[in-house]
C-alpha cells in the first residue's frame, strides 16, 4: 500500500503541487501543476485541489507502478493516457 504526501507550492497563479509517493520498495517525488479552470471542470470547487491531487494519485497507482508516473506534468495529461480518468475521478471525488 502506498502512502500519498500532497504539498501545495507557492505560485502566481494556477496550482502545483509537490507529490510524494511511499512504500515499502522506497518513494518518488513529483510536481504537479493544476490549471484552475481544470480544477473547477472536475470537481466544481466541492473539494479541496489537494484532495484532487491525491485522488488522481490513487487512479494512477492503480493503473501503474509509482516509478512510471512522471516526475512532473500537468495533471490534465492523465486522461490522454488514461481515457477513462475523467469518468472514474469523479468516482474518487
Amino acid at each position: 500500500m502506498s502512502s500519498i504526501t500532497v504539498e501545495r507550492l507557492p505560485t502566481k497563479s494556477d496550482y502545483l503541487f509537490k507529490v510524494v509517493v511511499s512504500d515499502k520498495d522506497g518513494k518518488t517525488t513529483h510536481k504537479v501543476r493544476l490549471v484552475k479552470e481544470y480544477y473547477q471542470k472536475l470537481t466544481n470547487g466541492k473539494i479541496p485541489p489537494e484532495k484532487l491531487i491525491e485522488s488522481s494519485f490513487v487512479f494512477l497507482l492503480e493503473r501503474e507502478p509509482k516509478a512510471h508516473i512522471l516526475p512532473e506534468f500537468d495533471l490534465a495529461i492523465i486522461s490522454k493516457y488514461f481515457p477513462e480518468y475523467l469518468k472514474e475521478i469523479k468516482k474518487l471525488i
